[in-house]
């Protein structure tokens, strides 16, 4: 039997051993949430209820195994047939026993991200008769999607949208019920659909929901505050029953609205579950005291939220967290550089530091400058910055504006036209005589007539912007070359072409704000090509060294690092400038300052600067120093004012 006084400190144990009923369990970061619920099922199992009773929900499968082999630890094979895994698992695993009941056989196919997009591109063709400045496949899919999880009106999301071109409601509708159609008739469904439907099924099939909703008599959900509404409305529904829901997660870190988690579903479960025990764990585990006061400090602002306090069990470090107030980038480059050789040289490893951010733009700089000091780091999202599609489409269109057009600059640009892939380019390129030079006009009209006709319309907006780079002599300011190509085309292709064209943009953006002055455009090429094969010179030479890690918040949540810094603490930077149109109050941009300082274990350096380049014109944006720092008490932090 378990010694659950011993093993469990008590709230941790008042949620353990709750009795039957709904329960709320409010975990803050770092105090144990994984190992109440791991002692939730057992002291269930050890309380008589058999496996096949339990039904676990959880966000992803590995956290479902670990907390199952935790759990199978304590029991044993006692454990076997408890029913566990994702929201989409679990709704998988129910669909194959009843889809016939909604019109599918039982030996439906899931798609993949690929096949859905395939299958939803060929309804594309089929009812947009000129696609060249139609939104792609990709982005359908994506307000498709998000039309799905939160049972939204797709002819609102796309009216929402800032495309730069116009884009019809009505026709995307079009496309997604003929999408729908398609995979009705393949006997097909894609991974929106397993929730979806498993809905529908509950709703429509009330013998079925009687007995998912009796054999389930104790139902358990992790990180409940990141389910969208259809899968808040199903546990509600599998829960009628018995009543005995336990959901475990932490409002102050619902940080995911914009794929669809619904900050409603926890703030308002105590409304739909009347009666229901609501228990806080508060000590944490994870951070020094020094670091918990400023993560107390800066969510207590906010406006709607269940007060919670972070305790803590390890002793004071002896430094607070560190506000340096600096310049510019540069400057923050250059301090963040330093507090990492300082962090190493005190004995801290390469991979105990990381670096985290609210939005990828905010790092290009500093990864720049990392490269050039040639420090060894790993992005969350592994992919670099001249690494990305986009920033490489940008550097191609500046070779050939330079007159450096070679095959590879050549054919990537004309991949980026409607109807011109690869092998046509490469056909072009050939009849051009595996050369061409931008500057000569003669040379464009050659290329101009050799275009497909449905490209040259796009491509004659390029050749505008080629022709004013050399009449204006942008070749010393790659800043404004830039900000021009991205304004006059490329950001409208961006938005035909990706799901988050937003923040490719600001990423090109951001790119055109490191031409450093007076740096000429080949000068900054020149640059590029050295760092990117001395990039390829450490990876073969470092492959096996870890490196500091660079995250946005988003993707950090859930890890944890002895020492963590924070870059951009500026206004309209973080909290960021959109996030601030949709909610003045920063609701959701404070709970994601809350995420990344929780995330410090020891050390937490918090950098503002005061100003920032802009691209386009070249210009200066003087900027405040986020609320969240203001909001911070004097006494929680010790400030310094530019450099060590």
């Amino acid at each position: 039997m378990t010694r659950w006084e011993a093993e469990l400190n008590p709230e941790q144990l008042a949620a353990v051993t709750a009795a039957p009923g709904p329960v709320l369990v409010l975990a803050a970061a770092g105090t144990g949430k994984t190992r109440t619920l791991t002692y939730r099922v057992t002291w269930l199992l050890e309380q008589g209820a058999q496996p096949g009773d339990i039904l676990l929900l959880t966000f992803t499968n590995r956290a479902a195994r670990e907390m199952l082999e935790r759990a199978q630890q304590l029991v044993g094979p006692a454990i076997g047939g408890l029913w566990s895994g994702t929201f989409h698992h679990v709704c998988h695993r129910i669909l194959r026993s009843y889809a016939d009941r909604l019109g599918y056989s039982r030996n439906f196919v899931i798609l993949d991200r690929s096949d859905a997009q395939s299958l939803l591109g060929k309804s594309l063709k089929a009812l947009v008769a000129d696609t060249k400045h139609f939104p792609k496949k990709e982005v359908i899919a994506s307000l498709v999607s998000k039309a799905a999880n939160t049972q939204g009106d797709l002819r609102e999301i796309v009216e929402a949208e800032s495309f730069k071109e116009p884009v019809d409601p009505e026709r995307v509708v079009a496309i997604a019920e003929a999408y729908a159609a398609a995979k009705r008739e393949a006997n097909a469904m894609d991974f929106d659909d397993l929730l979806v439907l498993a809905l529908r099924l509950f709703r429509e099939q009330p013998d079925i929901l009687e007995r998912y909703a009796g054999q389930f008599r104790h139902i358990l959900v992790d990180e409940y505050q990141d389910t969208n509404i259809i899968q808040s409305q199903l546990v509600d529904l599998l829960a009628s029953r018995h009543k005995n829901l336990m959901a475990v997660g932490d409002d102050f870190q619902c940080i995911y609205s914009w794929r669809g988690a619904n900050f409603r579903n926890i703030i308002e479960f105590p409304k739909r579950w009347p009666g229901c025990a609501i228990v806080k764990l508060e000590r944490n585990y994870r951070s020094v005291p020094e670091v918990l006061t400023a993560a107390n400090a800066c969510i207590a602002g906010n406006p709607e939220q269940f007060q919670k306090t972070l305790l803590a069990t390890l002793p004071a470090l002896g430094r607070k967290p560190l506000v340096a107030f600096l310049r510019d980038a540069a400057e923050q480059s250059q301090m963040v550089i330093r507090h990492i050789q300082r962090a190493l040289a005190s004995g801290y490893r390469p991979q105990d530091i990381a670096v985290l951010y609210r939005s990828h733009f905010h790092v290009m700089e500093l990864e720049l400058d990392l490269r050039r000091q040639r420090v060894s780091y790993e992005l969350t999202s592994g992919q670099g910055v001249f690494e990305s599609l986009h920033v490489k489409d940008v550097i191609s269109y500046l070779r050939l504006c330079c007159g450096s057009a070679d095959l590879f600059a050549f054919t990537r640009l004309m991949a980026l036209l409607p109807g011109v892939g690869p092998k046509t380019a490469e056909k072009i390129w050939l009849r051009l005589g595996g050369a061409f030079d931008p500057r000569q006009e003669t040379q464009r009209l050659q290329l101009l007539s050799l275009i497909p006709k449905k490209a040259q319309d796009d491509w004659q907006a390029i050749d505008r912007l080629i022709a004013g780079f050399q009449a204006d002599g942008l070749e010393n300011d790659g800043n404004r070359a830039v900000g021009r190509f991205l304004d006059a085309w490329y950001e409208a292709y961006l938005q035909r072409t990706y799901d988050n064209a937003e923040d490719r943009a600001a990423d090109i953006a951001e790119l055109a704000a490191q031409f450093k002055k007076g740096q000429s455009v080949p000068e900054f090429l020149y640059e590029v090509a050295l760092m990117t094969n001395l990039d390829a010179e450490n990876a073969a030479a470092f492959k096996d060294v870890q490196g500091v890690r660079l995250s946005t918040i988003h993707q950090a949540k859930g890890l944890e690092w002895p020492v963590v810094i924070l870059l951009w603490c500026d206004e309209e930077m973080f909290p960021a400038a959109k996030s601030l149109k949709e909610d003045p109050a920063a609701a959701e941009e404070r709970r994601l300052f809350y995420v990344a300082v929780t995330r410090a274990k020891r050390e937490l350096l918090l950098c503002v600067p005061s100003m920032r380049h802009l691209p386009g014109n070249g210009g200066t944006l003087w900027l405040k120093p986020s609320r969240f720092i203001k909001e911070l008490p004097a006494a929680a932090v010790t400030k310094r004012f530019g450099l060590y």
